[in-house]
């Protein structure tokens, strides 16, 4: 960026916020008419001297500095990019149609930048600072936010921000991207009818909560569904009858905490049909597959696993987390607990495809039986796509739960 630019643009903004009157709120067309009447200062300003096009460029950055998220305002009203990711002020980054790219823009100063993050965390009624340099939280529209500051972060502040649509993924978008085969949508919209609890597994960024967002539209719209997230994220618009739960951090005002184990035990006094656990990191899993074996079928979550047979193995560590049990106790309410197993990844080229469904059958030999229902299989690649097919494997064998919802498999 041009260094006069710069300059030019930092002493109109210094001017701009020495004018405002913070003792009030001030709406935004206000603002706009003190950035309009500084660019035309009577002739006397160096900005006259700038094209109408950088002109109008600079009347935006000015605005969106003021009052908006700065430089990363632009990259938030671009529906096409997925992640962004500000390392310190001078190095931000962005995802965008699955490619990593370095975005030219830069915040003026380190500042600037902790202004911007102060402005997202404390929206979400959260706090970070120098004491609790760590948070999550989420913008307004829901996209996920992950905050890290000094003494942490030793290369400045971090700021990583997970972007959603605001018009949710659907089966049929799934069915465009390649994602799944209509034969598998099929089968699993057939499971969430039934009431066979789900769990949905994979690695960071494969897909997990947009996937659980999706299985959950199969959900009949007359049940009563609990929604428990770290940030509410989940975007269930068909069911009326619907609680949203979202876990809160400790803050410097005294408040507790309140995590997602007290929330699952709260919704199960709350009478719901099907409980939502956004994801499962910790032990509140013991809670999950809990609610998992007392009657509330149908229930979904999702966890990190490099496998379906990895996120059994997962879940007994999380469990043991939180409740000193015998590994086979353990093993038998997992085994009773989950009916299928969905594991989703993130192929080499940046592709997400549902990989495996796999059906938990029982135990046998002290270990947990896994049948493998579908399965993606790589056959090669065209123009740098991975190709391949999805192969049924076996047939579920518990049909229990789809008998009795008068479901023809």
């Amino acid at each position: 960026m041009n260094p006069s630019y710069t300059a030019i643009r930092d002493e109109i903004r210094s001017s701009i916020m020495q004018k405002i009157d913070f003792s009030r709120e001030v709406p935004d067309s206000e603002v706009l008419d003190l950035i309009d009447r500084q660019l035309t200062n009577g002739g006397e300003d160096p900005v006259i001297l700038m094209p109408l096009e950088e002109k109008k460029r600079l009347r935006q950055e000015l605005f969106h500095s003021i009052r908006r998220m700065d430089v990363l305002q632009d990259l938030l009203e671009d529906p096409e990019v997925t992640e962004i990711m500000v390392n310190g002020p001078d190095n931000i980054f962005m995802e965008k149609a699955g490619s990593l790219t370095r975005y030219p823009g830069k915040f003026s100063s380190p500042e600037k930048l902790e202004d911007v993050i102060q402005q997202i965390v404390g929206a979400s009624n959260r706090v970070v600072n120098t004491s609790s340099p760590i948070v999550d939280c989420r913008l307004e529209n829901g996209d996920r936010v992950n905050v890290v500051l000094n003494p942490i972060a030793v290369n400045g502040p971090i700021l990583t921000i997970r972007r959603f649509p605001q018009d949710p993924i659907t089966m049929n978008d799934l069915l465009r991207f390649g994602s799944i085969t209509e034969e598998v949508a099929e089968f699993l919209g057939k499971c969430v009818r039934a009431g066979l609890n789900i769990f949905i597994s994979g690695g960071t960024g494969s897909g997990k909560t947009t996937f659980l967002n999706v299985l959950s539209d199969c959900i009949d719209p007359g049940e009563r569904v609990i929604t428990i997230e770290d940030n509410a994220e989940l975007q269930i618009r068909h069911v009326p009858n619907l609680v949203q739960m979202e876990a809160r951090n400790a803050n410097v005002e005294g408040c507790r905490p309140i995590s997602i184990r007290e929330l699952i035990r709260a919704s199960l006094r709350m009478r719901p049909d099907r409980i939502v656990v956004g994801e499962v990191r910790g032990p509140e899993a013991i809670d999950m597959i809990q609610a998992m074996n007392t009657g509330h079928d149908g229930s979904m979550s999702t966890g990190h696993a490099n496998s379906a047979r990895d996120m059994l193995a997962r879940l007994e560590t999380m469990i043991l987390m939180g409740m000193e049990l015998p590994i086979p106790a353990i093993r038998g309410q997992l085994a009773s607990g989950i009916d299928v197993i969905v594991h989703l990844g993130r192929l080499r080229d940046r592709s997400r495809k549902l990989l495996e469904v796999a059906e938990v059958m029982g135990m046998e030999n002290g270990q947990i039986v896994l049948s493998t229902l579908y399965r993606f299989t790589e056959t090669g690649e065209e123009n740098g796509k991975i190709v391949g097919d999805w192969r049924k494997e076996n047939e579920i064998t518990h049909r229990f739960k789809f008998e009795m919802a008068g479901i023809d498999i």
